[in-house]
């Protein structure tokens, strides 16, 4: 079961987590107010092929979009795409919507925007491998457990 994989390598991680179970959720708002958190702190995981069978993790603030020229400046290339629902299921172990870098298949790259740090005690959550199965972890410690390099990749939307 992946949501059994997510929350196994979070725990192998040592990370303090708390797991939260709601019903499947049709917006950001919706799923923010099942997990009583601001849409800032819903942190999506998108994966971006870089090459053919090179991926990474992108973690993007629910209030928040990938600017894609800012994306390409930082890993010093000229196309960036979205692998399709297969794809993404190959890549990573999960199905869309419930992507996460914790127990992925393969441990692409992490890449999380600057603006998850700067506050120790904000909490985040990050999908758990399941629809309607989130951890709301500590956004500095998790970014170091995931070793994520932490930059300038989004913009407000």
């Amino acid at each position: 079961m992946s949501e059994h994989r997510a929350i196994t390598a979070l725990e192998s991680l040592g990370l303090d987590h708390t797991v939260t179970r709601h019903d499947r959720v049709s917006s950001l708002a919706e799923a923010a107010a099942a997990r009583g958190l601001q849409p800032r702190d819903l942190i999506k995981t998108l994966v971006v092929r870089r090459a053919e069978g090179d991926f990474l993790f992108v973690l993007v603030p629910g209030d928040r979009e990938i600017s894609w020229p800012k994306l390409r400046s930082l890993l010093g290339v000229n196309r960036l795409s979205m692998p399709d629902k297969d794809v993404a299921m190959q890549a990573t172990g999960y199905e869309r919507g419930t992507i996460t870098p914790f127990g992925s298949t393969t441990a692409w790259p992490v890449i999380a925007d600057a603006s998850l740090v700067g506050d120790p005690d904000r909490e985040i959550s990050l999908g758990a491998g399941a629809h309607g199965v989130a951890v709301t972890v500590n956004a500095e410690a998790t970014l170091e457990a995931l070793t994520a390099q932490v930059a300038d990749v989004t913009e407000l939307h």
